[in-house]
């Protein structure tokens, strides 16, 4: 596929920038395989400078998603941009896929504290066609200033806490992937569900090694808590993976976790933490999403959309 531009209207330009960079923008993807192997990245700007954009993966079979192995993906806009642009750009999205043969399109719209027009967004590819697959609820604690205070209140609690149980943490870089296996042993036999690909995630982090964070808890020699935090964002923190040893006695793990996920959070400077969503299949995990709520300020949801391309 070669680049393509093309002019709409006076001022507005659409870009079609074939096999765009690994990490293009602000967002840091996680998209390639030999499932996906083609890329592309729509931009839809004036003057040299994009104002609303879109990555897609795009597969052997001709179907196309924002983005198959990432949380998300989606259109952003990076300012205030008026509803009749944004309609535009998914048209003009529609139309270049029809174009190339694409026979369907699955966008799935970062919830509004990534992007704050999302609301807007989604209306606008109900309007366009685009019919409802899925929704999730991520919930977040949003505020720099927030963020740092809530460690500075809780240090002294949490420090106790520590002391007492014999726990140490370590929140750093990777150094081996020995966590993934207790993670896997400890969420199965709890029943939770594991869905995360362990090649996958080795080769992301050996290439992608300061988008990742690893939270570890241990008491003694022993390993009992890990949480896999990762960089979307230059000012966002995602808790991708975590679990605790179902056999450990220490009261409160959960609190010390998610406490340490806070600290890191401060210490990098970040805006919003997503502490992820609270359901699994169709049904909600009203324990973990009442865990979660008690560390998080604000809720969004995340939204699935499919399109059928027509010839």
């Amino acid at each position: 596929m070669k680049a393509y531009k093309k002019t709409i209207g006076d001022s507005y330009t659409l870009a079609v920038i074939p096999d765009p960079k690994e990490d293009s923008g602000d967002f840091f993807m996680d998209s390639r395989s030999s499932e996906f192997p083609r890329q592309l990245e729509f931009q839809f700007g004036k003057n040299g400078k994009p104002r609303v954009s879109l990555l897609i993966a795009i597969s052997n079979e001709n179907h196309a998603i924002s983005l198959p192995y990432a949380p998300f993906g989606g259109i952003w806009s990076k300012e205030n941009v008026s509803s009749e642009i944004l309609e535009d750009f998914i048209r003009e999205v529609i139309d270049y896929l029809k174009g190339i043969g694409i026979e369907s399109l699955e966008i799935i719209q970062p919830p509004k504290p990534y992007v704050f027009q999302s609301d807007l967004i989604n209306n606008l590819m109900l309007k366009s066609g685009f019919e409802l697959r899925k929704v999730l609820s991520h919930q977040f604690f949003l505020g720099k200033k927030k963020i740092k205070r809530l460690v500075q209140e809780q240090s002294s609690k949490i420090h106790r806490k520590e002391k007492e149980s014999g726990i140490k943490i370590r929140a750093g870089a990777i150094q081996n992937f020995k966590f993934l296996d207790e993670i896997r042993t400890w969420n199965s036999s709890r029943g939770y569900e594991v869905t995360f690909e362990e090649k996958r995630l080795i080769s992301q982090v050996s290439e992608f090694p300061e988008k990742y964070f690893l939270i570890s808890l241990s008491q003694g020699e022993r390993e009992i808590a890990h949480s896999l935090v990762v960089k979307l964002t230059s000012d966002s923190l995602y808790y991708f993976l975590s679990a605790m040893d179902p056999k450990s006695s220490v009261k409160s793990l959960g609190d010390i976790l998610v406490f340490s996920l806070f600290q890191l959070a401060s210490e990098q400077k970040i805006e919003l933490i997503d502490l992820g969503s609270s359901e699994t299949h169709h049904r909600i995990n009203h324990s973990l999403m009442y865990f979660k709520s008690r560390f998080s300020n604000d809720i969004s949801n995340k939204i699935s959309w499919y399109r059928k391309i027509e010839k």
